[in-house]
């Protein structure tokens, strides 16, 4: 007997079933991942687990008696915390407030112990090793990476027996991903279960110890970490073996200059970055976080407000507002998709169609004949698992809902495609498509900006890398210099020595 049993789980949204059957069994003192496609039933399992899904059938045991787990406030009274793969940090909140909100200790009078938040939030900083972010500032000036880790502590904070890490490392940096397994290792050293869902193949082998893979809504089986060939465990989550990862490059470059960036500053974040982007080009944008990666992509999505000089097709553009940059064909797939990408709420259909409303209505409607044509044209080339184009956004799994956002993109049918982490929180076998999605638009004659913080990603699917470091272009590497190693020592403002294909930053 396992100290937590799910047995024969089962879980439709309409006539879609989306857990069929499903067992999983954990011990105390163990990481166990799950993993599976997107839309393999994952997160819904673990949902049902934490209480925001009920299920359809099946029961769950934990500690060798029934818990009867009806909505979230039961899962917690059970000792099972969650921290969900999208984040639901409130902007105007402190660190400390969004940490402990709903349980902020308040004085004798009534009034918020104010001085108590910040010791109970240092206190919880000193335990998990926090000393880059200060308690008191609020959650709107921090980076995706620290906006993650004030939702891990947030469930750390109350105690749980059971952590549920959904996805917790994709918005991480990658020091931080070292340090959350080594906090997971913590907690199940002190008898505690995690559960753990990433599609990072080196994370589950570093830091689980069992594995239970879904397919389609069902087990397709449990093995050790240790011991299981990666390559097996990936046949068993697509139903087939995997060749060819990563595509064959084949360079469309051209000598045809597309976009000249000069001397772009923005505050002390970009310090003059001098970039230019051929058609036919996939451009990587490489280095640590918080060197300005994001930033450029917003520079050149006309989100910031800086100074230098922007060149498309040889001419000069004012790129000072998002409207100004979709005129002048530039698009961007962005960082924080729930947010930034998608209206949740809404349907596949409005979300793609909403950017292209000039294109498929006139002054008086919709043309709902062209609304659906795009949207089933793109529905079908990105392979969007949906019931309907009528299918709520936020019913979709990470990676579907990743897809919505490329065809909202190809819609509009833009000059230059930014693209900001695109694979972040999706799976091996949709990783894949978007590699080769990415190809084919160079193919097809458009310069593609690629920021990933995957360098394997920037070696294996870019034609060149731009290494930032200090808000600056510290290296742009091509042909032989474009190395993992190279983009390594670049990023941590190194030279690299092959100058034939280095251009090294000022």
């Amino acid at each position: 007997m396992a100290d937590l049993e799910m047995n024969q789980i089962t879980k439709s949204f309409g006539e879609v079933t989306v857990l069929k059957d499903v067992t999983l069994h954990c011990n105390r003192g163990e990481v166990h991942a799950l993993l599976g496609e997107n839309g393999a039933g994952k997160s819904t399992l673990l949902k049902v687990l934490s209480g925001a899904h009920l299920p359809d059938a099946g029961e769950i045991k934990l500690f060798g008696k029934k818990a009867e787990i009806r909505n979230p406030n039961d899962a917690m009274r059970y000792g099972i915390g969650t921290v969900y793969q999208e984040l639901s940090v409130i902007p105007e909140l402190t660190v400390s407030e969004n940490i402990f909100v709903g349980r902020i200790p308040k004085r004798k009078t009534g009034m918020f112990d104010r001085k108590k938040l910040e010791e109970d939030t240092r206190k919880l900083f000193e335990e998990y090793g926090i000393d880059d972010i200060d308690p008191n500032a609020k959650a709107r000036s921090l980076s995706l990476s620290q906006k993650q880790i004030v939702e891990i502590l947030k469930t750390l904070a109350k105690n749980p027996e059971i952590i549920i890490l959904d996805e917790a490392t994709s918005a991480l940096t990658d020091d931080r991903v070292v340090w959350l397994l080594g906090v997971a290792r913590k907690l199940a050293d002190q008898g505690r279960i995690v559960l753990f869902i990433s599609h990072r193949m080196a994370e589950i082998q570093y830091g689980c110890d069992m594995i239970t893979i879904l397919r389609n809504g069902e087990n397709s089986g449990e093995v050790s970490a240790k011991e299981i060939d990666m390559d097996d465990v990936i046949s068993k989550m697509l139903g087939r073996k995997m060749a060819g990862y990563f595509p064959e490059i084949t360079s469309y470059k051209t000598d045809d200059l597309v976009m000249q960036v000069r001397n772009l500053t923005y505050l002390h974040v970009l310090n003059g970055v001098d970039l230019d982007v051929y058609r036919g080009e996939v451009l990587g944008i490489g280095g640590l976080a918080g060197q300005g990666q994001a930033e450029l992509l917003q520079a050149l999505y006309g989100v910031l407000k800086t100074k230098g000089e922007v060149r498309l097709k040889g001419k000069s553009i004012r790129l000072h507002s998002v409207k100004s940059a979709i005129r002048n064909g530039i698009a961007l797939i962005p960082e924080e998709r729930a947010i930034q990408g998608l209206i949740l709420r809404d349907s596949i259909r409005y979300n793609i169609s909403l950017p292209i409303l000039n294109k498929i209505s006139n002054p008086m409607w919709v043309s709902q004949k062209k609304e659906y044509a795009v949207v089933d044209k793109y529905m079908k080339e990105l392979q969007i698992k949906a019931d309907s184009r009528e299918m709520a956004a936020i019913n979709l799994s990470g990676g579907n809902q990743q897809k919505v956002v490329m065809a909202k993109i190809l819609a509009m049918e833009p000059e230059v495609f930014l693209m900001h982490d695109i694979t972040r929180g999706v799976d091996i076998g949709t990783k894949k498509e978007m590699f080769h999605m990415v190809r084919e638009f160079a193919k097809e004659g458009h310069p593609v900006i690629f920021f990933s913080t995957d360098v394997e990603e920037l070696v294996n699917v870019c034609d060149r890398v731009a290494v930032m470091y200090d808000g600056k272009i510290q290296a742009d590497l091509q042909d032989q210099a474009l190395t993992r190693e190279n983009i390594i020592k670049a990023a941590i403002g190194n030279s690299v020595d092959d100058e034939t294909a280095v251009k090294e930053g000022a």
